[in-house]
């Protein structure tokens, strides 16, 4: 099942989603390697900064889905101010359905 990982940055935490960028691009590099990651990016402020995350993972069911979001080193590191996951279905453009 697919589930939207919908991240809030905290504000005034911009240094920190910069500082832990190398080690949170590693662990998607690593999911998707694993098949698990289907897509992802930052959500972007008025002035083009990023405040905010946008991932879609594959998982079992809601509790691994919650279990990869909390290893994320973005949400280890305490960036985000809210992170919502919800079950998600890709109807278009699903590159798996053409």
């Amino acid at each position: 099942m697919l589930f939207a990982l919908i991240c809030k940055d905290k504000p005034g935490h911009l240094q920190v989603r910069l500082d832990t960028r190398p080690e949170h691009v590693a662990f998607l590099n690593d999911l998707n390697a694993k098949g698990a990651l289907k897509f992802a990016g930052p959500f972007l402020d008025a002035d083009g900064k990023p405040d905010g995350s946008l991932v879609v993972i594959e998982a079992a069911d809601a509790a691994a889905a919650k279990a990869i979001a909390s290893a994320d080193p973005y949400a280890k590191a305490g960036l985000f101010d809210s992170v919502d996951i919800r079950p998600w279905n890709w109807v278009f453009n699903n590159p798996a359905s053409a």
